[in-house]
């Protein structure tokens, strides 16, 4: 036989049968339904705000009021140290403390959907925050006795 005529490879794979409209628009919503359902759960759950803590506070943060106070309020909803929601709490920072003893004033909030009585704050609990250090202390459950925030 002549080697210049080759046979052709057997093919491996079938071709698939093209896909209809309506069989891609299920494909689609099989994908998209339960990813959405898993973001609702996760920012239900907190998680996505504990990353995105985790990713954007650092060692300069401890410095930035703003930053300390999300930081914070995401610290204390995540730890069970308040049932209240976190545009439920407000944080009051002493802008006379030194950076090694910075008071921060954790009240409850009752306006807009946050229940409760509009004529109070209630306190709730103090942090201590060494700024310097990157510390930071709390008398909750223990009025005037500061001790580590609960992990």
């Amino acid at each position: 036989m002549n080697d210049t005529t080759q046979a052709t490879p057997p093919r491996l794979t079938r071709r698939r049968a093209p896909l209809s409209l309506k069989q891609r628009i299920l494909r689609r919503v099989m994908m998209i339904v339960p990813m959405a359902a898993l973001v609702f759960l996760v920012g239900r759950m907190g998680w996505l705000d504990q990353a995105a803590d985790k990713l954007t506070f650092s060692r300069t943060s401890w410095f930035d009021n703003t930053a300390v106070v999300e930081h914070f309020r995401t610290i204390v909803t995540h730890n069970g140290m308040t049932s209240d929601a976190k545009d439920c709490l407000l944080f009051v920072i002493n802008g006379n403390d030194p950076p090694d003893a910075t008071r921060l004033e954790v009240l409850e909030k009752h306006s807009g959907k946050c229940p409760g009585d509009r004529d109070t704050l209630p306190h709730l609990f103090t942090i201590q925050i060494d700024r310097l250090n990157q510390t930071a202390q709390t008398d909750w459950q223990s009025p005037g006795m500061f001790h580590p925030l609960p992990r």
